[in-house]
């Protein structure tokens, strides 16, 4: 056998390998994506975390937040007490009284607070998607967008060839995407933690020496939801690029897989980067 004919064979054999996972990685993972990007309040209303906000027992959060309201009364009231000893400022009571009533409102429906946040925040992302899908007759969806790609940049030819520009092109799209995949992952169980947290930092405000515990939990709150309006934006904007401009359409989906990135620079917050986010508690730890 020639060696160009065992080249060939190689090359065959290594097209087919990434064209099945490019393949499975098509089947899998973009619906994947769609479920885990757009969210709505089926992110809570699940059984654990239903019983976590509903349980009348000691188990429920909503006790544990009581409780703490009842602690900060009775250290609201020995502060009182003894301001005049150790000379400290105390707001009115009647104030305090007000302040932790609308307090106690606010926690015990904490959930649905934040059940409303997540259906208004899907409202104006579907709202864009469906404005989208009006203007470029698509499906504003990772799983259409990946359809759309084969379609116009990819299947050109018969077979995938990764040694081509549509076969590096292919190769980018299912690596940077499968890197999506793992940080909207992290973001979908970020905003579970952060909303089982909810009656936790609104108890925060009560005092001012604790009110930033509540800024920073709205700050990761807001980055993570926004987040969820911007990629139906930029996934419109993809769909509307020539396709024969292929750097331009690359550029597109980079910048569709840099959004959490820029998105962070603009308004700050958690990031979904889980490599540089280790590092940076490596760093903590060690300064």
């Amino acid at each position: 056998m020639e060696q160009t004919e065992i080249a060939n064979i190689i090359i065959q054999t290594i097209n087919t390998l990434f064209n099945n996972l490019f393949s499975s990685i098509d089947n899998s993972v973009y619906s994947s994506l769609d479920n885990l990007v757009f969210t709505n309040s089926s992110l809570i209303n699940n059984s654990i975390i239903l019983k976590l906000f509903n349980n009348s027992g000691k188990n429920s959060l909503i006790y544990l937040s009581d409780t703490l309201l009842l602690g900060l009364f009775l250290f609201y009231l020995i502060r009182y007490y003894y301001f005049n000893i150790i000379d400290v400022t105390v707001e009115k009571p009647t104030q305090f009284i007000f302040k932790l009533f609308i307090f106690t409102l606010i926690v015990n429906f904490s959930y649905f607070i934040i059940e409303k946040i997540l259906d208004i925040n899907y409202l104006f992302s579907s709202s864009i998607q469906e404005i989208g899908k009006n203007i470029v007759k698509e499906d504003i969806s990772f799983s259409q967008l990946i359809l759309f790609i084969n379609q116009k940049t990819i299947s050109s030819s018969q077979e995938l060839n990764i040694l081509s520009f549509d076969g590096l092109i292919k190769s980018y799209i299912s690596i940077g995407l499968v890197s999506l995949l793992i940080s909207y992952s992290l973001r979908f169980i970020l905003l579970q933690v952060l909303l089982l947290l909810t009656p936790f930092s609104i108890l925060s405000l009560i005092n001012y020496s604790t009110s930033w515990i509540f800024k920073s939990w709205g700050k990761c709150l807001f980055y993570l939801l926004i987040i969820q309006i911007f990629i139906p934006i930029l996934i419109i904007i993809i769909f509307c690029i020539d396709t024969d401009n292929k750097i331009l359409f690359v550029s597109g989906l980079y910048s569709l897989i840099k959004i959490n990135d820029y998105v962070r620079e603009i308004f700050g917050g958690m990031g979904l980067n889980l490599s540089s986010n280790i590092s940076n508690i490596i760093s903590k730890f060690k300064s």
